[in-house]
């Protein structure tokens, strides 16, 4: 891959991994709820599990799409439905008062990691990555697309997980903190729009 060519990917990988989607949506809530160092687990498991997913997309595993389209037909299903899961407990999360030792827990490293492969903002990331900046898809062209996608997400999500702890000062009140969740949890269902109608 040429300098400029990297460049490019990051670039991409950059305002991709910024932007508005389930994963900061989700580190957003996660740090407005419960504060930077508990969601960095979270962080760190998109970084890691994207970067994964991305390197054994770049491997071949979209073949398996490209030779059984239903394949893709059941993620997209599955990844819809997990989805708006995920906004039903982000929406109902409890108040800090009412934090039970269940209700306060934002997902793990290996929550975080593991939906990465239900994320359809991921799907298409990592396919666009491919398509457009390595199409060659050597062995180091592909291991460098994974660190690249694994190295950018973790700025980016960090930010917005502080963001939304920022935000703690203003959702003072269960209502406050209430209405935010539900925000949340409905910017994360309006994010499915694409999805669905693709």
């Amino acid at each position: 891959m040429s300098h400029d060519v990297l460049l490019a990917l990051v670039a991409f990988v950059f305002v991709a991994t910024a932007t508005p989607g389930p994963n900061n949506l989700m580190v957003m809530a996660s740090g407005a709820n419960f504060g930077f160092r508990r969601t960095l687990p979270h962080i760190l498991g998109i970084a890691i599990g994207f970067a994964a997913m991305v390197t054994l997309v770049g491997f071949g595993l979209i073949r398996v799409f490209d030779a059984f389209p239903p394949v893709y037909t059941a993620l997209k299903v599955a990844s819809v439905f997990y989805l708006l899961w995920l906004a039903w407990k982000i929406a109902h999360a409890a108040p800090p008062a009412d934090r039970s030792a269940e209700a306060g827990r934002p997902l793990t490293f290996l929550q975080a990691a593991a939906f990465q492969w239900v994320n359809p903002k991921a799907w298409t990331m990592a396919l666009t990555a491919f398509t457009v900046y390595a199409p060659d898809r050597s062995l180091a062209t592909i291991l460098l697309v994974g660190v690249v996608f694994g190295l950018v997400a973790v700025p980016c999500t960090g930010t917005w997980t502080g963001l939304g702890q920022q935000l703690r000062r203003v959702l003072t009140s269960p209502r406050r903190l209430r209405a935010f969740n539900w925000t949340m949890a409905l910017l994360l269902v309006a994010s499915l729009i694409p999805v669905v109608y693709h």
